[in-house]
């Protein structure tokens, strides 16, 4: 048994499914069911009961997943402690990204960081939105650009940029000639959205059952452009951003504010809490604020 395992008990706890947390975790349902059964053996006790239904917790499972969170924590905040004295000794920076913010900074001002600080280590990764949340929390990185409200535990967050979510539709849609539209707009529509690990999608799902309706999604994807794609061939909506929009130049497709609005798709750079300072990240964060300032004041081009 390791930490990851625990982790993975920990999800099955909360999808209160198997199938489901295997699901959320990419993984076989079958893979997954061997570990907790590991997890129990080493134990000695059963964590979970099993029905037609679905599970359940035991008395033990209970146990141990109430206590979960604070072992969990206290772990993820030792290791990444380490590995921040090891970044600062070492002179790294570990960025995780969301998707679609390298297209707002522009891999231009990485790197231009890179030649003015070469003895700085520089790795980037990128990953949908709650994914590079959840590594974060977990440790891993040193630096995050995320999508949402920058509200995680032991961070500092800086906002970034926002911009407004409108709906995407092709120029022939019937749509295509108005200059709002409602949420209700949406039902009955073939949407193609990113996925749930993306924040734009529980945005727009949310907003939709408050309108009261399941939007009839065809496809979910891991970014915007298979989205523009797909209403450029008029086979659907879709939702995006205006930095996104003015990016791709598709003259055939119109982005429509919603009168419910607006929603925001709101960029912060996230560094951690309570640590010992680290010059490089310090150099780093002040590198991007300028550099999204020059962009504003459209002495560099995005």
């Amino acid at each position: 048994m390791n930490i990851k395992e625990l982790e993975y008990f920990k999800t099955v706890c909360q999808h209160k499914s198997i199938t489901k947390a295997a699901h959320a975790l990419y993984m076989t349902p079958q893979g997954l069911s061997k570990i907790i059964k590991n997890i129990e053996s080493e134990m000695g006790a059963s964590l979970l009961n099993r029905t037609g239904t679905g599970i359940s917790l035991t008395e033990a499972g209970a146990y141990l997943y109430a206590r979960l969170p604070e072992f969990l924590n206290s772990y993820h905040s030792i290791c990444s402690e380490i590995r921040c004295i090891e970044q600062r000794q070492n002179h790294e920076i570990d960025l995780l990204s969301a998707y679609g913010i390298l297209r707002l900074v522009t891999p231009e001002c990485l790197v231009d960081f890179k030649k003015k600080y070469p003895h700085i280590k520089f790795n980037y990764r990128e990953y949908p939105d709650r994914q590079v949340e959840r590594l974060f929390q977990e440790g891993e990185g040193n630096v995050a650009f995320t999508v949402g409200n920058g509200l995680l535990k032991n961070t500092r967050a800086t906002f970034m940029e926002k911009y407004e979510i409108k709906l995407l539709v092709n120029r022939q849609h019937p749509l295509s000639g108005r200059e709002t539209v409602s949420i209700k707009d949406m039902e009955g529509e073939k949407l193609y959205i990113e996925s749930s690990e993306f924040n734009i999608h529980n945005l727009i799902l949310s907003q939709c059952r408050l309108a009261g309706f399941k939007p009839d999604i065809v496809f979910e994807t891991s970014g915007f452009s298979l989205c523009h794609k797909m209403v450029q061939q008029n086979k659907g909506i879709s939702v995006t951003v205006d930095f996104i929009f003015d990016d791709m130049k598709q003259d055939d497709l119109v982005m429509l504010p919603f009168e419910e609005g607006p929603f925001y798709w709101e960029t912060y750079m996230l560094t951690r809490e309570g640590k010992a300072e680290n010059p490089d990240i310090s150099l780093f964060h002040n590198h991007v604020m300028y550099w999204l300032e020059e962009i504003r004041k459209n002495s560099i081009q995005r």
